[in-house]
């Protein structure tokens, strides 16, 4: 029998490189540690993470809010051009803006980072990008996973997933029973794509059109790889200063589905939410996926943001303030639309008009 026959079979022959993970690990606590609230206990490495939940004691009915996410195939756009260390705000807002819609206060996260091949710098540089997603929501990155998975994924190949908890007061929270008629709709800019619709557009820019990343173009004064690597805007922290500066009736994450449906979601039976399109323009980004894939309007509005990335719902009362509020912290954000009595022929939420030239 030959040497090679003989030698036994280990987890490094198979494509498992422990001492690689462990690597990774070291480079990466620094960086979780910048993410560290009070109630956390004990450091990384542990097999769970801890949260003091003796803090909730201030509240009266605490409600835990949870939520759990990814970010798609614009995985794939970070690994082509080499960039890791933005994805993970996207990780970060995918959840803790999913929590913060009803109105929780975003407490701590974990990740699970899946790779082909460990290599240490790129898994801390993910881990750095979702630690400082979590310093812009507020929120502890208490713990997480990195799997190695070789024959299932290449050696440059990742996906990231995360999970995250919230709290909020019962008598506080946030929903379609608080939506009444006459409330105004509050529309944040977006600050792109964001993580959804990833695979329409990467359909449309490089295997229709045969556009590459490192192209530049000039209505976006970069590349096309910068532009769709532009990381998703974080407006868990905005979103509760609102709660906490005047009244806010609902909120709605605008992710995959587009503005009408995810707006729909908090709009109660009996009343219709109206978004005017003229009340602002959307960004190049859109356009170019538009006009390059002659994708009908339809199907680019229930696949993309189109250039809002949260909407909130307050009473007409308090639309000044919530605009001050949100202009002082640097969100650009308008009056979108209004709720009113459902008809006979609308739905939960319509956009109307064309978009602002």
């Amino acid at each position: 029998m030959s040497e090679t026959e003989t030698t036994g079979a280990s987890y490094a022959a198979a494509g498992v490189d422990i001492e690689a993970g462990d690597r990774a690990v070291e480079l990466m606590k620094e960086w979780v540690k910048k993410t560290q609230r009070p109630e956390v206990l004990g450091g990384l490495g542990g097999f769970a993470g801890l949260f003091d939940a003796s803090a909730l004691k201030r509240y009266e009915r605490p409600l835990l809010a949870s939520a759990t996410d990814g970010v798609g195939t614009k995985v794939d756009i970070a690994r082509q051009m080499g960039v890791y260390d933005t994805i993970g705000h996207d990780l970060v807002a995918m959840v803790m803006d999913d929590i913060v819609v009803c109105g929780a206060e975003p407490l701590f996260m974990t990740d699970y980072i899946c790779v082909g091949k460990v290599h240490p710098e790129r898994v801390a540089a993910i881990v750095k990008g979702i630690a400082e997603g979590c310093v812009l929501a507020g929120c502890a990155l208490v713990g997480g996973e990195t799997a190695e998975h070789p024959g299932l994924l290449g050696p440059d190949d990742f996906d990231v997933a995360g999970a995250g908890t919230g709290v909020v007061e019962a008598d506080r929270l946030l929903g379609a029973d608080r939506i009444r008629t006459g409330d105004a709709v509050i529309a944040m800019a977006s600050s792109g794509l964001h993580s959804n619709g990833y695979s329409l557009v990467r359909h449309v820019l490089f295997d229709r059109a045969g556009m590459s990343l490192d192209q530049r173009v000039e209505e976006f004064g970069r590349t096309l790889g910068e532009e769709l690597l532009e990381p998703t805007k974080i407006y868990s922290l905005d979103c509760l200063a609102l709660t906490r500066t005047t009244e806010v009736h609902a909120f709605s994450h605008i992710t995959g589905g587009g503005l009408a449906a995810n707006l729909a979601r908090v709009i109660p039976d009996g009343l219709h939410a109206t978004v005017d399109r003229s009340t602002w323009a959307p960004g190049a980004v859109f356009d170019l996926v538009g006009t390059t894939g002659q994708v009908e309007r339809l199907e680019l509005e229930k696949t993309l943001n189109m250039g809002v990335g949260m909407m909130a719902v307050v009473p007409a009362a308090s639309v000044d303030v919530a605009l001050t509020t949100l202009a002082d912290r640097g969100v650009d954000a308008w009056v979108a639309g209004e709720i009113t009595e459902r008809g006979e022929h609308t739905t939960g939420a319509e956009l109307v008009n064309d978009y602002a030239a």
